[in-house]
């Protein structure tokens, strides 16, 4: 049955690959109904969290709010099945980098590494098409999903321009040794969700509720002394977003300690504020809460 499930996936895939848009989204507004209204998926944590990042909002405001999540969640759902199968040409007319070209190119130039730090906005698997800004590797670190198959599809999936995937757990190693290898790279993270339960060593208030906060982007610009280039994605309309550079670090080593953390999570904060429809609050983002030394 599970094998089925999958085949049944990867026919999904082809045939979302090949709709026009019109379609693509026309079936994502079917979801919407489906994980909205039928389903309800995970709307008890959705509306929670948006209840405690914006306790200032009425329940008419967070419900508007939902519905916009929602409708985006099924915009991406079905764009990032229809990636794994969708041609690199198509792909390429959905997004719009250009105004971060020469930003990038300026720090390749100089023989560095480019940390490229970002969040669970908009859709951020689009981010695997960076190396058409890179004249270097591209390393995206990644959490691997439990099913091999599912995970060896979007692997793929993420690898087609010429990405290289690294797991969360081999990332700091892999990056030591290009580090050493002087093989400049640029490096895609991550780091607005739950850390895990090991890494949970700072914590600061994020959306009004103390929270666990990842250290990676900071740990690895000071290791290996590189600029980090803070972006999100703007989501023009269904089916076009437009990379923005929003903050760059270019000095890591004159930061004091967790400075870089607090600046990127404030950046987030920003961020969602301004459109927080396209943040990913269907994660059970605070679960884990401190606890106190007596």
């Amino acid at each position: 049955m599970k094998q089925f499930g999958f085949f049944l996936f990867r026919i999904l895939s082809w045939l979302l690959s090949r709709l026009p848009n019109f379609v693509m989204y026309a079936v994502a507004d079917i979801v919407y109904i489906f994980i909205f209204y039928i389903l309800g998926y995970r709307k008890k944590t959705v509306f929670k969290n948006l209840r405690n990042a914006f306790p200032e909002k009425s329940e008419i405001e967070i419900k508007q709010i939902a519905i916009k999540f929602y409708h985006h969640l099924s915009d991406i759902f079905i764009e990032n099945i229809a990636f794994i199968r969708m041609t690199p040409e198509r792909i390429k007319t959905m997004i719009d980098f250009e105004s971060c070209i020469a930003l990038a190119t300026n720090i390749f130039n100089q023989d560095k590494h480019i940390i490229i730090v970002t969040a669970h906005y908009c859709n951020w698997e689009i981010y695997f098409t960076l190396p058409l800004l890179s004249p270097h590797s591209v390393l995206g670190i990644y959490k691997p999903l439990n099913d091999k198959n599912y995970d060896r599809e979007f692997y793929n999936m993420r690898t087609k321009f010429g990405a290289i995937p690294v797991s969360m757990n081999d990332a700091f190693r892999t990056i030591l040794q290009y580090d050493k290898d002087k093989n400049y790279v640029m490096i895609g993270l991550i780091a607005d969700q739950r850390p895990p339960k090991a890494s949970s060593n700072y914590w600061t208030p994020f959306l009004n509720q103390e929270s666990a906060i990842f250290l990676g982007p900071e740990k690895i610009a000071k290791k290996i002394n590189a600029p980090l280039i803070f972006t999100y994605l703007q989501k023009i309309k269904r089916g076009k977003y437009k990379m923005i550079i929003d903050k760059v670090i270019e000095n890591p080593l004159e930061y004091k300690e967790f400075e870089i953390t607090e600046t990127y999570i404030r950046w987030v904060e920003e961020i969602i504020k301004e459109k927080p429809e396209y943040w990913l609050w269907s994660h059970n983002r605070w679960k884990r809460k401190r606890k106190l030394n007596r």
